[in-house]
């Protein structure tokens, strides 16, 4: 998508970022992602032999280009929970690819980049309790079921009840929202939510999926918020992070206004709040 391009342009213009903030990821070794992914599936994906019934599921035609792109996303997510645990916070302009499952691919999503991350940083012992915040429009269906018999991550999904996927798998904490829920019932929610999910969970780092897929102008959601709604969700969490010391690495997940520029400012507003808040 097109927004993948303007994000980063849009930031180093109006002066929110420097040059210097950004890194580039590459393609990563294996071992990251076969922790979470198994070896007969990832290698259906690279040798581009994915059974064409499953390579519908994903909803792109399967290629080199695709699946290059999505191991250098699961970099981008490994390096930015690295640069988190230095910094307080780290971005992923792309990633949220929580459709994808242990074994398979869905919606756009064929590695499940912040499962990747959060594996990574366990198995090196740099956090010990992981909680996963998926405020995402969608529920994050594939991030469930990798993590289901996991006791070192919770996950924790509030998401549109009547929104793909329609057959839901079962997180940790499910939160399913009413059709055009409006901010002040969406924030109240959220903010009872997460200062008690975090006090009873204890966690030492945590992974945002902040997708503005929220947005009442949202072609594939269903819920009402504003853009000063979305702003403020992105506030209360990172702010809740930066209060309680706990490391938050962020994906940006999905977007899919009709106009490319209300994409651009509900994403930029993340970005905006993580420079505010830690720096």
């Amino acid at each position: 998508m097109i927004k993948y391009e303007l994000l980063p342009k849009q930031l180093l213009y109006e002066g929110t970022c420097v040059e210097d903030n950004f890194f580039t990821p590459k393609v990563p070794s294996t071992q990251p992602i076969l922790a979470v992914h198994t070896q007969a599936y990832f290698n259906e994906l690279i040798e581009l032999t994915l059974d064409p019934k499953a390579a519908r599921k994903i909803g792109f035609p399967l290629s080199k280009e695709l699946v290059d792109r999505e191991v250098i996303i699961a970099d981008g997510t490994i390096k930015a929970s690295e640069y988190a645990l230095q910094n307080g916070i780290a971005m992923n302009i792309a990633g949220g690819t929580h459709h994808a499952y242990t074994d398979r691919g869905e919606a756009f999503c064929l590695l499940n980049d912040q499962a990747i991350g959060a594996r990574y940083i366990l198995q090196n012992k740099l956090a010990t309790k992981i909680l996963i915040v998926d405020l995402d429009v969608h529920q994050g269906n594939g991030t469930a079921e990798i993590f289901g018999d996991d006791p070192n991550v919770f996950t924790f999904s509030m998401h549109g009840a009547k929104n793909y996927p329609f057959k839901k798998e079962i997180s940790d904490l499910d939160i399913a929202l009413p059709n055009d829920i409006d901010d002040t019932e969406y924030l109240t929610i959220l903010k009872d939510t997460l200062p008690k999910l975090i006090q009873k969970q204890q966690p030492d780092f945590i992974y945002y999926l902040c997708g503005v897929d929220i947005l009442s102008t949202d072609k594939l959601g269903k819920l009402g918020c504003s853009l000063e709604g979305c702003k403020e969700r992105d506030r209360f969490v990172l702010q809740t992070c930066k209060d309680l010391k706990i490391p938050v690495m962020c994906s940006m997940g999905g977007g899919y206004s009709p106009d490319i520029k209300t994409i651009i400012e509900a994403h930029a507003n993340t970005f905006r709040l993580a420079q505010d808040i830690f720096f």
